[in-house]
């Protein structure tokens, strides 16, 4: 059984109050209060610090609730396999990007779990640093993301390599060129990814090693939705930066034209991460075998 103390401690944490937490556990405050005191007695260190109106957790505390987080997840999740095991169902929790979102990821997820009865599939979108954090912490048990980690507990397997690439409508000039120079992508318009987005981040690399910054270019919108963005493209409304593999539909469907920008060799890994402990490789092949699948149907 998990101690009931660490579950006051993210509750704590998650409502930045210890009346809220007591009123989201029904318990008294000054029982939440004796919970996170036993704690720091317990483990001899000081978990929050009161900044103003603020509990700040001590980085000594931020380990506590890292390690919290995990126990009740692996908790959790050994009740659930039990379940499942009983049941004869094989279910997955998979953390992807919001690229990979766009992508072929999510479609070949849905044809695994169509094809292999007693599957199921939780699919859940965040950013790949919160994707790391969740996987560390066994609230996924893969997680898709573009690029690798450096941490010997994780796994990686290449699922594919993508590309970003300027996307633009049909009707724009640009889309009879081959390819663009940086100056005609300076005149343009441009739709970017929002600063957490993996994919502005390695744009704005590129062109740091070229001596440039997004300062040089007419950004005129930012936006997290990739599907919005892709709208606004096919109404002229301006241009952006986006993963091939999000366009593969409507590159196949000829609704939009992606082209390579000079000098701007923007490559990457899409990976499966996964825990060394991770039982069902098996399934990992049959994901890597349908992907391909798929990216075949689109690269026809």
């Amino acid at each position: 059984m998990i101690d009931t103390k660490l579950y006051t401690l993210l509750a704590v944490v998650e409502f930045n109050s210890y009346t809220r937490a007591a009123e989201h556990l029904s318990l008294t405050q000054p029982a939440v209060t004796q919970h996170i005191k036993q704690l720091e007695k317990e483990l001899n260190i000081k978990i929050f610090n009161r900044v103003g109106s603020e509990i700040k957790p001590t980085n000594e505390g931020n380990i506590v609730i890292q390690y919290a987080r995990r126990s009740i997840a692996l908790y959790q999740r050994m009740g659930q396999n039990i379940l499942d095991e009983q049941r004869h169902i094989r279910r997955l929790t998979v953390g992807i990007t919001h690229t990979a979102e766009s992508n072929a990821v999510a479609e070949v997820l849905g044809k695994y779990s169509s094809k292999n009865p007693g599957a199921s599939i939780t699919i859940i979108s965040d950013s790949i640093n919160n994707l790391y954090e969740m996987l560390k912490n066994y609230e996924v048990d893969l997680a898709v993301v573009e690029g690798k980690v450096q941490d010997d507990s994780i796994n990686s397997l290449l699922l594919d390599t993508d590309s970003l690439m300027l996307v633009v409508s049909n009707n724009n000039l640009l889309a009879k060129k081959s390819m663009v120079t940086i100056n005609e992508l300076m005149k343009e318009p441009l739709i970017l990814r929002r600063p957490s987005s993996g994919t502005r981040n390695l744009f704005t690399a590129h062109l740091e090693s070229n001596n440039m910054s997004l300062d040089d270019f007419n950004v005129i919108l930012e936006v997290d939705n990739i599907a919005t963005i892709k709208d606004l493209i096919r109404r002229d409304i301006g241009v952006s930066i986006l993963s091939r593999s999000v366009c593969l539909d409507e590159l196949k469907k000829g609704k939009i034209t992606a082209l390579p920008i000079e000098n701007l060799s923007m490559i990457r890994e899409i990976n499966i991460l996964y825990h060394s402990d991770f039982k069902h490789v098996d399934v990992l092949h049959s994901i890597m075998k349908e992907y391909n699948k798929v990216v075949k149907f689109y690269a026809s």
